[in-house]
């Protein structure tokens, strides 16, 4: 019989029920074996001569020693290159030994069909091998594609040689992550976790060598809390170029140096804007009304341009210290911990001279404290030098001999934030505050530019400084708490006043996402280190809560409605 869409040679065979042809075309006939090539389908293939080749290589017989079907490819053993040299459709009867033909079966032994040759069918046993090579070089290919994933035998000694009854009696293991690059280990804790866990990092070391990192984390779905105290500890395993924060790429170097040129300007322009008041009436009135078309002499730019650059410089100056002392409190409560920590990625801004930098994790955090001392460390810096230079600006500001160093802002402006607009309130007296414009030295300027960039990274969520902060100091459920909190008042215009959509969307797009967990991301941290966390959040919340405006004008912050 021929199959009814490829010539095919056909052995009869007693076999029940019938089986499809291989090439998706109609069931051959009961009784029957077929062995037949498939046929490519243009003729571009058919007459290229590797393609041809490939194409005879390709055959579908019916092998009478194997159960029901199987369909597997081997590696060519003659060519170089990743070659399937063969396709096979096998399918067998048990109680069928030999197979005959027609003329067999009516008497006539002289016609036997030719079996095939040893050339065009290899032994099982060689396609077999060539099947399993073919495995080990699709798992070679996917540990290039894919993440690395953690070795069985590795798994094995880690059980052997660090848990045990006396530290983590192992109850149950699974894979750990999107695509199963870790292990993910549960069971009974038996003694104190950080004397566990240090003991299992220095085993682990000893053990596979320094290619894993071992977390030591709360138990995923836990129904019950650990009966000595506090939650129930897993342990998870990782292959370090998995779950370590990838090195600075040299795009990222090019990127920060220009973040920090645009910072240098918006830095100057804040300080410009703060002579704006010094400007000419002819150059206002320019800009101001629509209908004037006479455009005024330069010469008039000329004198404002002498004093405003000198000012302007001072604030410039003062904001970007403020930067780089908050970036260097970060580097030096890391540097003890060995933690690596990238280049910060300045944030230009105009209304404050820069929104801040972000920096980033460049190696896995030991522990939740160190945590918390790293990241309260930048903005503490910033806080002290920004309240510093702000102090001086305003005891200047109240010195009578000192107004020729001073500049004129509208009184409204200290309506921005209530902590730092009593402050001044207290300092330079109800009837200097509540005028039209006040007279304040720039340090003021700086100072008070300083404490809100401060308060602004200090706001608890994402992986803002007071993100990671609550994280650490609370757990990463707090900083979901917190995070949704923030998001709700700065999208209200609660806090921050005009900056809060500005800032909301940044760490939308920047800093949505909590901080990684730490290696031992258990242990809690001390109640000092809680209660500065709390009394950092409250300080934030008052740097950043406008004044509205009954309360403006009974604490005299201000002339309400002048403008």
């Amino acid at each position: 019989m021929q199959c009814p869409c490829h010539p095919c040679s056909v052995v009869p065979l007693k076999r029940n029920p019938p089986l499809p042809c291989p090439s998706f075309c109609s069931p051959v006939e009961m009784g029957t074996l077929a062995s037949c090539s498939f046929m490519p389908l243009n003729s571009e293939f058919r007459s290229n001569p590797v393609r041809r080749d490939f194409r005879e290589r390709i055959h579908c017989h019916e092998l009478n020693r194997l159960k029901g079907g199987a369909c597997f490819f081997a590696n060519s053993h003659t060519s170089k290159h990743l070659n399937f040299d063969r396709f096979r459709c096998f399918a067998t009867n048990d109680n069928d030994k030999d197979t005959t033909n027609g003329e067999e079966e009516s008497g006539n032994n002289d016609s036997k069909p030719t079996p095939p040759s040893t050339s065009e069918e290899p032994a099982l046993s060689s396609l077999g091998s060539a099947y399993k090579k073919f495995e080990v070089d699709y798992s070679k290919l996917m540990e290039l594609v894919g993440p690395r994933r953690v070795d069985p035998a590795d798994v094995k000694l880690i059980k052997e040689k660090l848990f045990g009854y006396s530290s983590f009696w192992l109850t149950k293991e699974e894979p750990f992550g999107y695509q199963q690059e870790g292990i993910l280990f549960f069971g009974n804790l038996r003694g104190k976790r950080d004397d566990v866990f240090s003991k299992f990092q220095n085993q682990l070391v000893e053990v596979t060598g320094d290619k894993y990192n071992l977390f030591m984390v709360e138990e995923p779905n836990s129904d019950s809390p650990d009966p000595r105290g506090g939650p129930r500890v897993s342990f998870i395993l990782l292959r370090k170029e998995v779950c370590e924060p990838e090195p600075t790429a040299p795009w990222q170097y090019v990127s920060a140096t220009l973040l920090f040129l645009l910072t240098i300007v918006s830095s100057v322009v804040l300080g410009v804007d703060s002579q704006i008041n010094k400007l000419p009436p002819e150059v206002v009135g320019y800009f101001t009304h629509p209908g004037t078309t006479e455009a005024p002499d330069r010469e008039l730019l000329l004198p404002f341009v002498e004093s405003a650059l000198p000012l302007a410089y001072v604030v410039a100056y003062g904001v970007l210290g403020v930067l780089l002392f908050h970036e260097v409190g970060h580097f030096l409560a890391a540097f003890p911990k060995q933690v690596k920590l990238s280049i910060p990625f300045f944030l230009p801004n105009l209304a404050t001279g820069s929104f801040g930098a972000i920096t980033q994790f460049k190696s896995i955090v030991p522990d939740r404290s160190t945590k918390v001392d790293i990241s309260l460390a930048g903005p503490f810096a910033g806080a002290v030098l920004s309240f510093l230079m702000f102090a001086v600006g305003i005891l200047l500001s109240s010195n009578p001999d000192a107004t020729g160093d001073l500049v004129q802002i509208p009184s409204f402006m200290f309506q921005s934030s209530l902590l730092l607009g009593l402050i001044s309130r207290a300092t330079l007296g109800y009837e200097v505050m509540h005028a039209a414009t006040v007279a304040i030295h720039p340090l003021v300027i700086v100072g008070w530019s300083g404490l809100t960039i401060q308060a602004l990274n200090m706001l608890p969520v994402g992986r803002l400084d007071g993100g990671r902060a609550v994280q650490g100091a609370f757990g990463k459920s707090a900083l979901l708490g917190f995070g949704l909190a923030t998001y709700t008042l700065l999208g209200l215009g609660v806090l921050g006043g005009p900056l809060s959509l500005v800032w909301g969307f940044c760490v939308l797009i920047l800093q949505r996402t909590p901080e990684k967990p730490c290696l031992n991301d258990v242990t809690e941290v001390g109640t000092w280190r809680k209660s500065l966390v709390g009394v950092a959040i409250f300080l934030v919340v008052l740097t950043l809560l406008p004044v509205w405006d009954e309360l403006a004008e009974e604490l005299g912050i201000g002339l309400v409605n002048t403008f």
